[in-house]
């Protein structure tokens, strides 16, 4: 991730101005101006870390603050660890810090989550991805964070890629028609994804040339009868309820690409922490 980056920089100066507003009230009452410190974050708790750059650019953003990180991103690390050393005015680092906390928190949250879906599903197992349901303004970072976990990124937004999904199909009428028109309309370099909850629907996507199968909230053996009618003529994506307890067993069904919510929707943020030394 390389900064300055104008969008990344907008968001996290709205997020400095929601947090400080007006002035860090009960730091500038106690601290001296002047006043240097030096300080650690640490991890409390083993996972992926994910967002040093995003944690550095907000302590840069509030004053010069020399962060050095001491943990690189997609890494894993134990309780204890220590990620990043900071030096700079006492002040600023308070009034950075549960910004950047929350950043690298969540992120890394992200990423090992990720991380733990794939390796339950094992180098030869299916693709994790995640999805469009991010924190709004937070879609570029959590991404981010779950290639950092070793998972992929699904699409971005509705600009970059074509998914027929249930309520696309009502309005056109039906699977076969709703491929037809995107296939007729789209250019060459597009790929037709469409979201198919039984075989009738499967078999219309396949007739119509889907290049991707989304498989909607289907038990395994039916995620299996689906594979084996595709037969390779398609990309096959599972998706809907998948958690850590069940990845691993819709992988073995012969699914391409496994999509899940959670990696971003209902993460646990890490746990990591800010110690200062002694104001000087």
């Amino acid at each position: 991730m390389n900064f300055p980056n104008p969008t990344i920089d907008r968001q996290l100066q709205m997020a400095l101005a929601e947090d400080i507003g007006s002035g860090d009230i009960t730091s500038e009452l106690l601290l001296s101006p002047n006043s240097r410190t030096k300080g650690r974050i640490w991890a409390k708790e083993e996972g992926v870390l994910a967002g040093m750059p995003v944690a550095g650019r907000i302590f840069q953003l509030v004053g010069q603050i020399d962060f050095r990180e001491e943990a690189s991103d997609g890494q894993k690390i134990s309780p204890g660890q220590t990620l990043a050393v900071i030096e700079g005015l006492t002040l600023n680092i308070l009034q950075a810090e549960r910004l950047a906390l929350n950043f690298l928190q969540r992120l890394s949250g992200i990423a090992t989550q990720t991380r733990k879906a794939v390796d339950l599903v094992g180098s030869d197992g299916a693709r994790i991805v995640d999805t469009r349901k991010t924190t709004p303004l937070w879609r570029w970072l959590e991404k981010y964070a779950v290639r950092q976990g070793g998972g992929y990124n699904h699409r971005l937004g509705l600009f970059d890629a074509v998914l027929i999904k249930d309520n696309h199909i009502r309005a056109v009428g039906g699977v076969k028609e709703a491929v037809k028109i995107a296939r007729e309309k789209a250019g060459h370099t597009l790929k037709i994804e469409v979201e198919i909850t039984n075989f009738q629907e499967l078999n219309e996507a396949l007739e119509a040339g889907a290049d991707i199968i989304m498989l909607d909230n289907m038990a395994t053996n039916e995620m299996k009868k689906a594979v084996s009618i595709v037969n390779r003529k398609a990309l096959v994506e599972a998706s809907g309820g998948i958690t850590l307890e069940n990845v691993a067993e819709i992988s073995r069904c012969g699914i391409d690409i496994i999509s899940m919510g959670s990696l971003t929707h209902s993460v646990q943020a890490l746990d990591i922490s800010l110690d200062i030394s002694q104001e000087g």
